[in-house]
């Protein structure tokens, strides 16, 4: 069974759209697909999928861990798709025992599936990574702002953390040494990471061999969603670099999303994008990406620096003739009078101010950041 987890940084990017529709895609290729709303505490994937309000959900197993998990795996319209779904009603489901956990990820690697799907809740809490864990192959969703891309980057750098404290052995001299750096106040996000690895290597070998072991399996790949421009596949490139510099880690590019008022109508729809208009330049980005995944080899993954070059050239690509494509439909839409001269001055005034906004947002993000630099922050 194929383990695709999907996080992002901060809410609001559209993980969980990206996360439904895959599901679609994967389940219209024949796939046997299971998703899973493990955005525990604000549990509202149904809702994307167009499932009705469930009455049983991962709350209900979790309450009762001796409980038939099977009675929380529902049934979809669509051939090939079933559905696990969060709780929202159950206090507590936000923030796992390390028990609830486990139980939990024994009956979801038990389920019988080609192909699993856990849409993730956002931020950086412990139970969130240890799920993107559970494979090498998960997926961040970001947006093009200087928030999503610099929490992106932070979910991956903390994931990378994660995959230390557990490798390392309480008794170890590696455990020590990042124990040593956390007391000392934020000293594990002062230093960039080859230099601490080289530092851990140098006094615990063993311990740095395990955790190299666990990272090597570790390649994540990132979707850029809500993009407006083909310029924003750029910005994908600083959260790869930032990645290779102070992570050293390897990530791919998928594909590039625009944003698009049908995700909006789809939603209000009860129904995911991708069947309420399947050839909408959305919808086929989102297919351009299942199949990306699809062909991959679930067993052998590494990608060389070549390949890796390869997904982010052919994802800029494709937002060049996804963009084309936006706008022939503007133009169709105008010409067929859908599609008014006002309606197209609202939307202009719409976005610029989102841009506005977005640049005020930037503008902030500059000052804390070179008031931090200035302070000895490093990455």
């Amino acid at each position: 069974m194929r383990i695709i987890p999907i996080a992002s940084g901060k809410g609001g990017v559209g993980k969980s759209m990206v996360a439904a529709n895959l599901a679609v895609a994967f389940a219209q290729a024949g796939k046997r697909t299971i998703l899973v709303d493990l955005d525990l505490g604000a549990s509202n994937l149904h809702l994307v999928i167009g499932h009705q309000a469930p009455q049983l959900g991962i709350g209900t197993f979790l309450g009762d861990p001796r409980s038939d998990f099977a009675k929380v795996i529902t049934d979809t319209d669509l051939p090939n798709l079933k559905f696990i779904p969060g709780d929202t009603e159950i206090p507590g489901t936000a923030t796992l025992k390390v028990s609830q956990r486990q139980a939990l990820v024994k009956r979801l690697l038990s389920l019988n599936a080609d192909i699993l799907i856990l849409d993730l809740g956002a931020g950086t809490h412990q139970s969130i990574l240890e799920f993107f864990l559970l494979s090498g192959q998960g997926i961040i969703v970001s947006a093009p702002t200087v928030t999503a891309t610099l929490n992106a980057y932070v979910f991956l750098k903390n994931a990378v953390f994660r995959l230390m404290y557990t490798a390392f052995t309480k008794d170890s001299r590696a455990y020590a040494y990042l124990e040593k750096l956390r007391k000392e106040g934020s000293g594990l996000q002062r230093l960039y990471l080859p230099k601490m690895l080289e530092e851990i290597k140098n006094i615990d070998g063993k311990s740095y061999g395990k955790f190299k072991t666990h990272v090597d399996r570790l390649h994540p790949a990132l979707i850029m969603n809500m993009a407006h421009d083909p310029k924003d596949a750029d910005v994908a490139l600083k959260i790869r670099r930032s990645c290779e510099v102070y992570l050293d880690l390897k990530i791919e590019l998928l594909g590039v999303i625009y944003q698009d008022a049908l995700q909006d109508i789809s939603l209000a729809s009860r129904m995911p994008v991708t069947i309420y208009k399947p050839q909408a330049v959305v919808s086929q980005s989102l297919y351009r990406i299942a199949d990306k995944i699809l062909q991959t080899d679930e067993d052998n993954f590494t990608l060389t620096d070549e390949e890796i070059n390869e997904t982010f050239q052919d994802a800029a690509s494709e937002a060049e003739q996804d963009f084309e494509s936006k706008l022939e439909y503007v133009e169709e839409l105008m010409h067929s009078g859908a599609l008014s001269q006002g309606d197209l001055i609202e939307t202009v005034k719409t976005q610029q101010l989102e841009i506005m906004k977005l640049k005020k947002e930037n503008n902030f993000l500059k000052y804390t950041l070179s008031k931090a630099m200035k302070q000895g922050f490093k990455p």
